[in-house]
């Protein structure tokens, strides 16, 4: 570096690499400048003082410098090195891999190089790359721990487990017989462990399991060892052995769920349905009996049989179960049994014990069968449970009756105002919702929880304002914007785009939706760290499991929310697209005289207001930016606030695709990707790719009500197209020929025949009768009155239940609305959309 220039230069150009090393910038631009001005072409001080000036955030001057270093001296592998670092720091990660192997060119044996392309081809998951330049850096320094592990994590990510295995022997073959010493013993265990688990991943289960005993004093992670073992054994098939080993695992850890799977399948008693026989049932029982003996305090060990045991049985150990935790008052006690709800009959079990214990403490003041007397708080406990339950079978009257005579009985406590508030939001009455959160976050204002829960109610009734107050009571400063953004707070900005989107504030809603989408691109970012420092560490499982989860990180439930709500957004957009200023002036053209005035007058109002509100906020955030040291720290001012340039897209059906194209690669078994896949392509023409998406909700759920609206809305397109003219357009004819018979919903059924026989087979149900009378409005349109009739002769009847109060109707709140919504757009009947509100309401 610098050796073409002289000494007293070359001193100073060892200066700006250190200056840039330690973050002292200002100093190495100096030292720059004092070279440039003697040697103003020189190309490797010319992109040294560009790096620096980019972590200035002078991007644009150091770009243009570092170009300019690179063109002065092409074959520098100093000004390529320092290009790669230049686009990796823009996480331009192509760009950045070039400049690396340009310099490689020409410096092939420069470890801090093939050090960094190492890392970036990780990163890229260039694996093949990766590979090869861990192969390069070993046979460069083999004396170097972290190359050796570095090779063996390259062929295991390069899916060749086999050859890492070699690769660690061949490194534990170096050392000596004493090694680790004792401040290695922990990366040295990481090591072994790794290698045991990388055996393991091969299939070789003896040999990692002979590993495991040979090399037990040297890890030191005994229960990363045990849990280990265990699994081997399992795998081996020595299932007394491993039975031993769980029950040990259980001593050291009685309520950890795993352990206790563990054990029953080394017993031959576990189910994946959770369908046991009788005799298991026993068995399982038995099982369970002895473990309480053992691990009284455990709460696992009395919960997991609730899974399991039916009827009597279900009813003695589910009462054992909850009378201790309704006195102590555990207010998660629902949440804990909820899962029950799902398995035939123990919700109405569930039901009759609890009201038997209301009515017993009510009158008695005990348990059923108990002499002692129960604090007055079981009464109120128990009334909060039975609230929840209700609440859970859509029993929302009977559900606040109870949760209103728990409030009557205790006012002060905080969580039955939170779950009145729940119960109202299921009953369909939002703004109530959001009042009653905002009193039980009034009771205690220093609860974050209570606050989020509030904040959350108020998005869901559309009180976004309220609701940005609300949530600036916990921020720094009072910044809800930027600091819930920084915090990457994801369910308050998909709530936020979904409320706004609800409003028709596409702007706003699709900045929400794509700032969720920056937070992930961020996580992946923050991955790049890690690629030298669990290296170094040795902490090669984690490190491992964390690519893995890296590279199933857009299958996140969050993602999927945000792409769907941008994608949405986007297709609303093209479907309504923003009017664009011109069209507005001709408008005001015609407008008389005196209206343009106030028109005029109005706009001028509402300039000021904004000006003014964001002057008052530029004061707020110039106070609050000066730090202790008396240092200000200048918060970026966001260009676009209201997402108005967002809304200026060209194409809008190409923005949705993008997002469109991660759904479909990390969420395939979403009903929700397909729909929003036949959607966006109906749109943009292209028929086969709507035909994919047709039938892959078809293999997902064809009885789906959406599933039947695509299929007969596709085919009737296809019905009212033109002839095919060109060669494209005759392939795509013969391509549709061929596949409209292997539809089965379609086989020798016209359209009309194939709605009218879904409408048969789904007739009970008011969603499948809304999409068949949409459709029957779709195909022909003269039919209006009788899609109509279709939808008001749907009848609301009792759903199948045998709780011991009340009954439950089949419609759903979000049911009705949707079919509320469909008569007032689709079909464009006020009157029965009012009809079908109030018999929902009934």
């Amino acid at each position: 570096m610098g050796a073409s220039l002289p000494s007293k230069e070359a001193n100073l150009f060892k200066l700006i690499v250190k200056s840039y090393e330690t973050k002292q910038y200002k100093k190495g631009l100096k030292a720059a400048d004092a070279i440039l001005k003697k040697f103003p072409e020189h190309g490797e001080t010319l992109s040294m003082k560009g790096l620096t000036l980019n972590c200035m955030d002078r991007k644009s001057e150091a770009y243009e410098l570092v170009r300019l270093g690179v063109k002065n001296d092409i074959k520098s592998h100093v000004c390529w090195h320092v290009y790669g670092l230049l686009y990796r720091s823009d996480r331009e990660y192509r760009e950045a891999i070039k400049c690396y192997r340009n310099a490689l060119r020409i410096d092939p044996d420069n470890i801090e190089i093939l050090r960094d392309l190492s890392l970036l081809q990780a990163q890229m998951r260039d694996l093949t790359g990766f590979v090869e330049t861990r192969q390069q850096l070993l046979t460069l320094k083999p004396n170097h721990r972290m190359n050796w592990i570095g090779f063996a994590v390259s062929h295991h990510l390069n899916s060749n487990g086999s050859k890492a295995v070699e690769i660690l022997e061949a490194y534990e073959g170096t050392l000596e017989d004493d090694y680790p010493p004792d401040n290695e013993r922990c990366e040295h265990g990481e090591m072994l462990l790794y290698k045991i688990s990388l055996l393991e991943e091969c299939g070789s289960f003896e040999r990692a399991l002979a590993e495991m005993h040979k090399k037990e004093s040297k890890i030191v992670d005994k229960l990363a060892y045990k849990e280990q073992e265990v699994s081997l054994l399992v795998k081996i098939g020595r299932l007394e052995e491993a039975a031993e080993l769980y029950r040990a695992l259980l001593s050291m850890n009685p309520d950890n769920y795993s352990y206790y799977e563990g054990l029953q399948k080394c017993l031959g008693l576990y189910r994946d349905n959770g369908n046991y026989s009788s005799g298991e049932i026993d068995e399982l029982d038995a099982l369970y009996k002895s473990l309480a003996q053992q691990y009284t305090w455990s709460s696992a060990v009395k919960r997991i049989p609730l899974d399991f045991l039916q009827g009597e049985k279900f009813r003695e150990a589910a009462f054992n179960y909850v009378r201790p935790l309704l006195t102590k008052g555990v207010p998660s006690l629902f949440s804990d049994l909820s899962p029950l709800y799902d398995q035939p009959g123990k919700a109405d079990i569930l039901e009759q014990l609890i009201l038997e214990l209301e009515h017993s403490i009510g009158t008695t003041g005990k348990y059923p069968g108990r002499e002692e007397k129960e604090p007055p708080s079981t009464l109120l406990w128990t009334l909060f449970f039975l609230a929840q339950h209700y609440d859970r079978r859509g029993q929302y009257d009977v559900a606040l009756s109870k949760i209103d005579e728990a409030i009557e009985h205790t006012p002060t406590v905080i969580d039955l105002y939170s779950v009145k508030s729940r119960i109202l939001k299921h009953a369909g009455d939002l703004a109530a919702a959001a009042a009653l959160a905002d009193e039980a976050r009034c009771m205690d204002l220093a609860d974050r929880y209570v606050n989020s829960e509030c904040v959350k109610r108020m998005l869901q009734a559309d009180q976004v304002s309220l609701a940005e107050k609300t949530a600036a009571l916990f921020t720094k400063d009072g910044d809800q914007h930027n600091n819930l953004h920084d915090m990457q707070c994801m369910w308050y900005e998909l709530a936020s785009g979904e409320s706004y989107f609800r409003q028709g504030d596409l702007g706003r809603a699709l900045k929400k939706f794509l700032a969720v989408e920056k937070h992930y691109a961020d996580i992946t970012e923050d991955q790049f760290d890690f690629h030298s420092y669990c290296l170094r560490k040795m902490t090669l499982r984690a490190y491992v499991e964390m690519l893995k989860f890296q590279d199933r990180l857009h299958s996140h439930a969050y993602f999927h929310k945000a792409a769907a709500g941008a994608i949405r957004c986007y297709i609303k957009l093209f479907d309504s697209p923003p009017r664009s200023t011109t069209e507005e002036d001709d408008d005001k053209a015609d407008l008389p005289p005196s209206q343009k005035k106030k028109l005029k007058q109005k706009q001028r109002k509402a300039e000021a207001r904004a000006k003014k509100e964001a002057e008052g906020k530029n004061e707020e955030s110039s106070a609050s930016g000066v730090s202790k040291s008396g240092k200000r720290h200048v918060k970026p001012v966001d260009p676009d606030p209201h997402g108005e340039k967002l809304l200026q897209v060209e194409d809008p059906l190409s923005e949705a695709t993008k997002y469109l194209k991660l759904l479909q690669k990390n969420s395939p078994d979403s009903l929700e990707t397909h729909l929003l896949s036949f959607e966006v392509n109906i749109r943009k023409q292209k028929i086969l790719l709507a035909l994919q998406a047709v039938k892959h909700l078809l293999r997902l759920n064809a009885e789906d009500p959406e599933s039947h609206r695509c299929l007969i809305r596709f085919f009737h397109k296809v019905d009212l197209m033109t002839a095919p003219a060109t060669d494209t357009e005759k392939l795509i004819w013969s391509v549709l020929e061929a596949e409209r018979p292997a539809i089965s919903q379609l086989q020798e059924k016209s359209l009309i025949e194939a709605n009218k026989f879904f409408l048969h087979k789904h007739e009970d149900s008011l969603m499948h009768r809304a999409a068949a009378a949409e459709m029957l409005f779709v195909l022909e349109t003269n039919k209006k009155s009788e899609a109509l009739k279709l939808i008001e002769d749907s009848t609301n009847n009792l759903a199948p239940t045998n709780g011991a109060l009340g009954s439950v109707r089949e419609w759903k709140l979000r049911d009705c609305i949707a079919v509320h919504k469909l008569l007032e757009t689709v079909l464009a009947e006020q009157d029965a959309a009012l009809s079908e509100m109030e018999s929902s309401l009934c």
